[in-house]
């Protein structure tokens, strides 16, 4: 083993979120290291290669790969170590252990930020019946397979799941010649954004059918087709089973954020990510969150944002320059399914609540409401429950616990899709 390191703030994960963190961390002189498992920084916009990154912080269209190298440049331009294909085994309190190609390593950090982003839940993970045949891929899987290595998962390709990842795999997949037969989705309604629906399911006529999913995969060494039934809330209805020959089936079913290595974290029982105040920090003091490891965006430029409160407030708490005073917290009202973060302070920051819907609205009022009183509205026309929702307002408002409420139509659509 190594000699013992010493840093203020360590960073584990190397993605958006981690580059962020890392640069606004150096910015206030605290010692920082950047550790990433990979090759190189970026994460998973490595394998992005779509347009339609930056838009919000670059004020121009870029691709995963190059939102990445602006990071990666800024990143050069500091005093950050980084440490690349380097895996953290162990975290116990503030000291880190690490294995690289020069063996095994303890750091100790003031502070530590965790931007180790989500991994895919795999077939196990949802409990698809039926055989295990070749031709069975996650979204992620079948992304870098085309993206990176050139390679086709499949020539006739079936997609359960419509997360953002799924749409853009449709399109993907689309462009290199491969027929995709459908796109099935168990909710009444996509969790994609809007944009992505279009440009990518409307525009090429692949069908999406909600309220369906997956009954059975069938095939011995390669899949050969699947079983698809309309649902009612989670139960496959029987009558409307019917087999869809296919050669791939990829999974877009959700994200889990990579949590485990922190002990002792409490976590969001909506978002399985860890439960924050406003600085990102978790319950643990002196361990920050940031990114898709606390809730999964729809954004990148989302995750800079988010990515960069947490490394200023870990290298303030590093540097004791972190203030607690007046401590309130922000509640999930109705028509809301969680909010992030929990716990702010009052002091004279504006406040930033990000929050998903529980359904679907249209024509409702978002309302943050303090001692019963109406602080915040804001009229929307229509919202679905899987967009990120964001709210900002001036703490002079607050004067106690605020909660986040939907005040209007509630959209709860539990009729089938029509094919």
């Amino acid at each position: 083993m190594g000699e013992k390191l010493f840093y203020d703030v360590v960073v584990i994960g190397g993605g958006p979120a981690g580059m962020a963190a890392a640069i606004e961390s150096d910015k206030l002189g605290a010692k920082t290291l950047l550790i990433e498992r990979n090759e190189k920084l970026g994460g998973i916009l490595n394998q992005c290669i779509h347009n339609g990154f930056g838009l919000h912080y670059f004020n121009e269209e870029l691709t995963g790969p190059e939102y990445a190298l602006r990071f990666e440049a800024l990143i050069n331009d500091t005093k950050v170590k980084v440490l690349l294909n380097t895996f953290v085994i162990d975290v116990t309190g503030h000291n880190i252990t690490f294995i690289n190609p020069d063996g095994e390593t303890v750091v100790e950090a003031k502070a530590i930020v965790m931007a180790m982003g989500c991994r895919e839940k795999t077939p196990a993970g949802i409990t698809l019946t039926g055989t295990r045949p070749v031709g069975v891929y996650t979204a992620g899987q079948a992304q870098k397979m085309v993206n990176l290595y050139g390679k086709l998962p499949g020539k006739n390709v079936v997609i359960l799941g419509s997360g953002d990842i799924g749409l853009i795999m449709a399109r993907r997949l689309t462009f290199e010649g491969a027929k995709v037969i459908e796109v099935l989705e168990i909710m009444p309604e996509s969790g994609g954004l809007k944009r992505n629906i279009q440009q990518c399911l409307n525009d090429f006529n692949i069908p999406l059918k909600l309220s369906t999913t997956v009954t059975k995969v069938v095939g011995d060494t390669r899949i050969e087709g699947v079983y698809v039934a309309q649902v009612d809330g989670f139960k496959p209805i029987k009558e409307t089973e019917h087999f869809v020959p296919c050669d791939c089936l990829i999974l877009s079913v959700g994200l889990i954020p990579e949590t485990d290595l922190i002990k002792g974290l409490k976590l969001n029982p909506k978002t399985n990510g860890a439960d924050i105040n406003e600085y990102r920090e978790t319950n643990i003091d002196g361990i920050f969150s940031c990114g898709n490891v606390l809730h999964v965006h729809d954004l990148v430029d989302n995750v800079t944002e988010e990515s960069k409160l947490a490394g200023v407030n870990a290298a303030k708490y590093a540097l004791g320059l972190l203030h607690y005073d007046n401590p309130f917290n922000i509640i999930a009202g109705d028509g809301v399914r969680y909010v992030s973060p929990s716990k702010a302070f009052k002091n004279d920051d504006q406040l930033t609540i990000y929050f998903r819907l529980s359904n679907r609205i249209t024509r409702s009022f978002i309302t943050l409401k303090c001692n019963n009183e109406e602080i915040y509205s804001k009229f929307v026309l229509a919202a679905n429950a899987g967009e990120m929702q964001k709210i900002v307002i001036d703490k002079s408002k607050i004067n106690g616990d605020v909660t986040v409420s939907v005040r209007g139509n509630v959209w709860k659509q539990h009729v089938l899709c029509a094919q």
